[in-house]
């Protein structure tokens, strides 16, 4: 069997000496982040496992419930021609990013003999229209829903769950739950319940496991394996990568440097990180980075108690796409960015420009050349730009776009975001900023227990109707 390669990480462009001294990174000032680096590293490694870094053993532990899930896979499969997976955040943006990444770029508009797996849905918001729409599209006899939600009081999840097991319980009664799978906690919170009750197939989301580092558990791989992508593969790059950074080496531990230059970076006022892939399939990928960098670090306690307010902001881009919205900014804005490109070997398809406008220099230097080597091109030209202009950038580059080198990319930010959360001393793996607004949410809508919190908006300051137009 041929040996996957290595993704590959790039940051010559970070260096001053090719963007200069004002803006770079010089070899001294990162030889000088290296003991705080290794001790991120130690870190990283003496808590494998344990607590919420449960995830880091997620590519060695699953082989019992990897069967489970390909044989539960394959009988949704069989039967359904939509799967709908009902979540929020990680439990969204994971399967969609593996979605897009892996399946036909068409996939739902192909005939189920060519896709071989149902259309796929990810309900991720509470917009009303929205959900009526997909009653619209959907054949309830052939739609098998995945009700993902760790702790089960979810607001916008479990209200979809409500709207849609009663809508199966009105059209099979004591058959609905063969329309629904659930994945969440094994032992505590409200859908395990639920799920027992209504006795549903069900999938566990592992302890020390967050949502935004649940895509290589059940969250994410029940749905990847129901259309059909290899899922062992996926969870064989994870390892590929784990067993690469197992050192706290510069030179052989990708994502420890990278950690490192984000974090001299964010020092240096750059507190902006645009993810930008040139490839259509990974255009999700920024996505799920985002809430994974967003979440993770956007802390304003560090571990020490102390006021920090640490963070950078994530932005989404693709290529080209937005060369031709964003990277004005980029190239000539403020020096607050770090633009990090992810490129690609080997497409696959490759599709040859024609001839035809032979009369046309500007046009007919095209021809002959293939869209490949075009979007390639772009990504250079714009590398160029930023790097001319004195803008760190960086490149990852996947030999190709499988479930290996997917596997490789997402724990690589995964590591990245926990080495530099260790370097800034800060828990990376809560959110109580969204948690303020959860409760905020069930105070608003009358739930029980949260009187107090509806106190404390009640008695906010009103809004003035002088600061009101229109």
């Amino acid at each position: 069997m041929k040996k996957v390669e290595n993704i590959r990480f790039d940051y010559n462009n970070m260096m001053s000496t090719y963007v200069g001294k004002e803006q770079g990174i010089t070899d001294k000032e990162l030889s000088a982040i290296k003991p705080l680096a290794k001790q991120a590293h130690a870190f990283v490694k003496e808590n494998r496992g344990t607590g919420m870094m449960g995830w880091t053993e997620l590519a060695y532990n699953q082989k019992d419930i990897v069967a489970d899930i390909q044989a539960t896979a394959k009988i949704v499969r069989r039967n359904a021609d939509a799967f709908v997976v009902l979540g929020i955040g990680g439990s969204a943006l994971g399967p969609m990013a593996v979605f897009q990444a892996l399946c036909h770029l068409r996939h739902n508009e192909l005939k189920k003999s060519k896709r071989k797996a149902p259309k796929f849905y990810v309900e991720d918001n509470v917009d009303p229209e929205r959900m009526a729409s997909l009653f619209d599209i959907l054949d309830l006899d052939k739609t098998v829903f995945n009700v993902i939600t760790k702790s089960g009081s979810t607001s916008e999840t479990m209200s979809q769950y409500l709207i849609i097991m009663n809508m199966l319980k009105e059209k099979y009664g004591d058959k609905a739950n063969e329309h629904i799978i659930a994945t969440t906690d094994a032992k505590n919170g409200n859908l395990i319940k639920i799920a027992k009750k209504e006795k549903l197939k069900t999938f566990y989301i592992p302890d020390g496991v967050g949502g935004r580092f649940s895509e290589i558990c059940p969250v994410g791989l029940f749905p990847a394996a129901v259309l059909g992508i290899d899922i062992k593969e996926i969870l064989k790059g994870c390892a590929q990568m784990d067993k690469l950074c197992r050192k706290a080496d510069f030179a052989t531990n990708p994502a420890l440097v990278a950690a490192a230059l984000q974090y001299i970076a964010i020092g240096k006022g750059k507190n902006i990180s645009v993810m930008m892939p040139y490839a259509d399939s990974l255009k999700l990928m920024a996505d799920w980075y985002c809430q994974l960098w967003g979440e993770s670090l956007g802390k304003a306690i560090n571990n020490k108690g102390e006021k920090v307010n640490v963070g950078q902001t994530p932005v989404k881009a693709l290529g080209v796409t937005d060369q031709h919205s964003q990277v004005q900014l980029y190239t000539e804005g403020p020096f607050d960015k770090v633009t990090t490109f992810i490129g690609v070997d080997k497409y696959r398809a490759e599709v040859t420009i024609p001839g035809g406008a032979e009369d046309f220099p500007n046009v007919s230097f095209l021809s002959g050349h293939t869209m490949n080597e075009l979007i390639t091109c772009e990504m250079l030209a714009t590398e160029y730009a930023l790097t001319k202009n004195n803008r760190l950038n960086n490149i990852i580059m996947l030999p190709e776009v499988n479930a290996n080198t997917i596997g490789q990319l997402m724990f690589f930010f995964m590591l990245e975001t926990a080495y530099i959360g260790a370097m800034f001393d800060i828990n990376t793996f809560n959110q109580p900023g969204v948690e303020e607004g959860k409760n905020a949410t069930y105070a608003l809508l009358g739930r029980a227990g949260y009187e107090e919190k509806a106190n404390e908006l009640n008695s906010r300051a009103q809004k003035s109707k002088a600061y009101i137009v229109g």
